[in-house]
């Protein structure tokens, strides 16, 4: 019998493959999405989504989707004890695992595998061990599209920020940056690929930069000036 799953959605490239590889194993039934937002501002914390496209993501992918609210600023301790909340609900819906779209890190596989220890329910990494390089150009190769959303500038130019992730964005990145941005150097919005219904209709905003990065606001279709 397929494991009832929930996965962690954080509107990027990732967890939008990483759902792409669990709806092909028989063994794995994903049954929603939960994603961490900002109470503050309403926004998906670190990538600065809008809380509507990430509404628009999951019905394109014909998922429930669970919004975790987090305060702003969030403490370590505030962030586990709003987690160990949604993961109290997620026991008595009877859901048996969470998958992340992790690659590489291992001090954040071990995170998320300590903070799910002993509560019942069990972390999956469908994309674990994969080679980014590799893992970047099977994405694009099957039509995932996503734009960059935010970038390190520690890491990366300004002028990233906003640009589609492709084989254009890959050949112009310097050879120092992981090709999945694994080490935070940048983050993306998937907005069509195999996974979707359909696309997800996006304008590109401002570019702003808070807290020491670089966001494009990125707009739903209808409201772009």
């Amino acid at each position: 019998m397929s494991k009832k799953t929930l996965l962690s959605w954080s509107t990027g490239k990732d967890c939008a493959w990483a759902l792409h590889t669990l709806r092909q194993d028989p063994t794995t039934n994903v049954l929603g999405l939960f994603c961490t937002v900002n109470k503050i501002f309403n926004r998906v914390a670190m990538h600065g989504v809008r809380t509507e496209l990430l509404q628009q993501q999951a019905d394109s992918l014909g998922l429930p989707l669970h919004i975790i609210e987090i305060p702003y600023p969030c403490s370590n301790e505030e962030y586990a004890e709003t987690m160990s909340m949604f993961v109290e609900t997620a026991i008595k819906n009877e859901i048996e695992c969470f998958a992340f779209g992790d690659t590489i890190l291992e001090d954040v596989r071990q995170y998320r595998e300590k903070h799910l220890s002993g509560s019942g329910i069990t972390p999956i990494f469908p994309l674990w061990g994969n080679s980014t390089q590799e893992l970047s150009q099977k994405m694009i190769n099957a039509g995932l599209k996503a734009v960059i959303t935010c970038i390190d500038p520690r890491h990366l130019a300004k002028s990233f920020v906003g640009r589609e992730y492709n084989e254009s964005f890959l050949s112009e990145i310097p050879e120092n940056i992981d090709p999945c941005g694994e080490n935070g150097e940048f983050h993306s919005f998937a907005f069509d690929g195999p996974m979707f219904k359909t696309p997800v209709a996006i304008s590109k905003g401002e570019v702003v930069e808070r807290e020491d990065f670089v966001f494009m606001d990125l707009l739903p279709h209808s409201s772009a000036m």
